[in-house]
């Protein structure tokens, strides 16, 4: 069964990212749908989705999962300052 997670992180608000939307069957279909058409970048890693997923909604990430979150931003940086 496909699972989704989204995360926001605005570093001029917050600390750290927070995971503000999961789900898994149709919801999961529908968070990546809405990604698509706010053209936001999408990774595909299902061991840190199912990890994200236990995290609740608004929370901030805890501390374990920053080097994994840190190189998805850094991918999400990578592919959108491409030249």
């Amino acid at each position: 069964m496909k699972k989704a997670v989204a995360l926001r992180y605005d570093p001029s608000k917050e600390d750290s990212p927070r995971v503000i939307a999961t789900g898994k069957g149709s919801t999961a279909e529908n968070i990546i749908k809405i990604a698509e058409l706010h053209n936001l970048p999408i990774r595909k890693d299902e061991d840190l989705v199912e990890l994200l997923s236990k995290v609740e909604l608004d929370k901030e990430i805890p501390d374990k999962l920053y080097i994994a979150v840190a190189e998805v931003f850094r991918f999400l940086y990578d592919i959108t300052h491409k030249e």
